[in-house]
């Protein structure tokens, strides 16, 4: 078979077809890992891995912060979960707003790979940001004002924000991200390690701006999220199963959108490590 890479009707991302994931050689992986570097978002339709093949491919990009996790809206028992003060879906919830994974561990993740297995008859779309677009399109007096800002990142305080406050005992999710003390303290604005690249680290764990007022933190925020997240910059994947993406965390947001949780979604996500070097902040 042949590859083909078709561009997304975007700033960033492309489809990719005629390979089997599952049987990528090494020349094949370099092209793929080169065609990564330059959309930051590759979608392989229909590929239809199992989880050991997942993870397989995931630890081509190298080492992994989290195997493989289900993200989903059904219990290991096959039902589905519906009590509102269930934990597990307000962190799906949370999901929907515009964020970057792990930017409040110590580390910033590098990337994910994420495969749909199970998906409602509407709606649970995935969407990506393009930060990087987004920060080249910023007027010169908004890169002059954020160039030397940075913000605190916490996954607490987001899920608090939304008005998803988690159990503090006997929860199914205490755990990852909600376990760390501090806040990491991430600059708004960051060079990308591989492409040389400027890019915006923000979203809905962003918070705090040292030497800004709550209230101007907040609306600086939000104004960055509000102008990067609108067209050409972003794309929503409307999923299949069998479905696979990957994507760059470090130039990259995105968001789950609803769907009717009366409908099962399932899906299957492997996290890439971000290298120390480049993605460390000292949680504050």
């Amino acid at each position: 078979m042949s590859m083909q890479v078709i561009p997304l009707d975007a700033t960033f991302g492309a489809t990719v077809s005629g390979l089997k994931l599952s049987e990528l050689d090494e020349a094949g992986f370099a092209e793929i890992y080169d065609h990564w570097l330059r959309y930051s978002l590759l979608v392989f339709p229909g590929q239809h891995l199992d989880n050991e093949q997942q993870v397989t491919f995931a630890k081509r990009f190298g080492a992994l912060e989290i195997d493989l996790v289900e993200l989903s809206n059904v219990k290991d028992d096959g039902s589905l979960r519906t009590a509102p003060d269930d934990d597990r879906i307000k962190i799906l919830k949370g999901n929907m707003g515009w964020h970057h994974d792990s930017t409040y561990m110590p580390v910033q993740a590098k990337g994910a790979v994420f495969r749909a297995d199970t998906v409602p008859s509407h709606g649970g779309e995935t969407g990506w940001a393009d930060m990087c677009a987004a920060y080249d399109a910023l007027g010169d007096a908004m890169r002059n004002r954020i160039e030397g800002l940075s913000a605190h990142h916490s996954l607490t305080y987001s899920q608090g924000k939304a008005g998803f406050k988690h159990k503090d005992k006997d929860s199914e999710y205490n755990g990852y991200g909600l376990d760390q003390d501090g806040a990491p303290l991430r600059p708004l604005v960051k060079t990308h390690a591989e492409t040389g690249r400027k890019t915006l680290t923000i979203g809905r764990h962003a918070h705090a701006v040292p030497g800004l007022s709550q209230a101007d933190s907040e609306a600086l925020l939000t104004e960055l999220v509000d102008f990067a997240c609108q067209p050409p910059r972003i794309y929503h994947h409307g999923w299949q199963p069998g479905d696979v993406v990957v994507w760059d965390n470090r130039c990259l947001m995105h968001q789950a959108c609803p769907w009717d949780m009366a409908e099962r979604r399932v899906m299957f996500h492997s996290r890439l490590a971000g290298d120390p070097e480049h993605e460390f902040a000292a949680p504050n």
